[in-house]
């Protein structure tokens, strides 16, 4: 059997005709695969239609007739942004608080005039209290043995500051010739403006070891954080016996039993430094080595006091410290110790799928000065680009001086004035 094309099938070659030619018998082929193909896709078509009818029957029934999907899971990322501003010590000497006497009282806020506004831009707030607020209730006295108005602390929570520094080496000024009630007040006080302020903490001296162990943690721009506060001297006065609380001084194993406590409950971890030496412009050997521990442990920011001298700012490994931001006010003689430091930075929190990582981003700094000519407002602080030559003479040339310091282990950091 032979095929010719695909409609005709040759059958059979009956005998030779008289003319001596071969008589074909053809017929047409039918297509018996699209017929059969034909035959399925019917028999398909109407089982489907049979179906679907059974299973529309159903969900009216049972199930709803529309489905809706979330697709909110495929990008999980979120970021929070927030900002940090610190300066140095409020060294109050008699001077500065005879100054701001109001009354009966005492009203800092012109201290603030030109910082005030520059700090408020910041939703996180630094600053060190250098000398103890315990009140005129109970003296006012300058150095060696300081005790504070307390409006100073007003003073500083009304410019926007929100977390203060307590362990000094002041702290226990006058503490035992008032049997302790420098700190019980300057504690109380600071309670009470947490109690009315929710981001602020006062961190580094307490009333009792139960506060000291409570974990004190705040949240502000999505991104919560915790300040922890020591110092490395006291003046050489001794701390009470049993009573460690008063002030916290320095030690590696309740430093790291300390930020085991919190390093896993915050975003931000910053630890306040009261350490090395007064009047220099460089961090020695233990503030390096205590700044290399508290990076190991995973502190976010490091904050240094202490030297009334301005000290450079850098990293380690993800750690920002700032050795020293030293003078913010005080009544001290030389020009050194009136050129304190604000520094910046930009605190960046990234959670995606379930892991967050805290970034610190453009480190900044500029430089202040603390007035003490009267034309010019006695102990107001001034920004170097409010200066002029009649209030701070040069003022340009101690700008570049000083902004080297500032930046001699991190050429990185953008001074931002002058």
């Amino acid at each position: 059997m032979k095929k010719g094309n695909d409609d005709i099938e040759i059958l059979e070659i009956d005998d030779v005709n008289e003319s001596g030619k071969k008589f074909v018998k053809v017929r047409k082929k039918r297509k018996k695969l699209k017929v059969l193909s034909i035959i399925v896709n019917l028999f398909v078509f109407i089982l489907i239609g049979l179906l679907s009818g059974f299973i529309g029957y159903k969900m009216q029934d049972n199930e709803p007739s529309h489905f809706s999907v979330s697709y909110d899971t495929i990008n999980t990322r979120k970021t929070y942004n927030s900002s940090l501003v610190m300066v140095g010590d409020a060294l109050i000497h008699d001077a500065v608080y005879k100054q701001f006497k109001k009354g009966n009282g005492y009203n800092f806020d012109g201290m603030f005039k030109y910082v005030g506004p520059v700090v408020q831009k910041y939703s996180l707030a630094y600053y060190n209290q250098e000398t103890i607020l315990g009140g005129k209730s109970l003296g006012l006295s300058n150095y060696p043995q300081f005790n504070s108005p307390q409006e100073v602390g007003d003073g500083f929570v009304k410019a926007g500051f929100n977390l203060v520094s307590m362990a000094t080496n002041h702290t226990l000024d006058k503490y035992y010739s008032t049997n302790g009630k420098t700190v019980i007040n300057s504690r109380n006080y600071w309670n009470n403006q947490m109690e009315k302020n929710q981001y602020l903490i006062a961190a580094g001296s307490y009333n009792s070891k139960e506060e000291r162990d409570a974990l004190v943690i705040r949240e502000k721009d999505g991104i919560t954080y915790a300040m922890l506060s020591y110092t490395t001297t006291t003046n050489g006065i001794n701390i009470p016996k049993g009573k460690d609380y008063v002030v916290n001084f320095y030690d590696k194993e309740k430093v790291k039993k300390d930020i085991e406590n919190y390093r896993d409950k915050v975003d931000l971890l910053m630890v306040a430094m009261h350490w090395g030496e007064e009047y220099i412009h460089y961090p020695n050997t233990e503030q390096k080595t205590i700044a290399k521990y508290l990076a190991s442990l995973g502190v976010n920011i490091i904050i240094g006091c202490h030297s009334h001298a301005i000290q450079p700012i850098t990293f380690i490994d993800d750690t920002l410290v700032v050795y020293s931001l030293g003078n913010f006010v005080s009544s001290q003689t030389y020009t050194d110790q009136l050129i304190g430091l604000m520094a910046m930075i930009d605190i960046k929190k990234d959670v995606y799928h379930g892991k967050t990582t805290i970034t610190l981003e453009n480190p900044q700094a500029d430089l202040l000065y603390t007035n003490k000519n009267t034309t010019y407002g006695r102990f107001v602080i001034y920004p170097f680009n409010k200066l002029n030559n009649n209030i701070l003479y040069n003022y340009k040339k101690y700008y570049t001086d000083y902004s080297k310091y500032v930046t001699a282990y991190n050429k990185n950091v953008k001074m931002v004035g002058v």
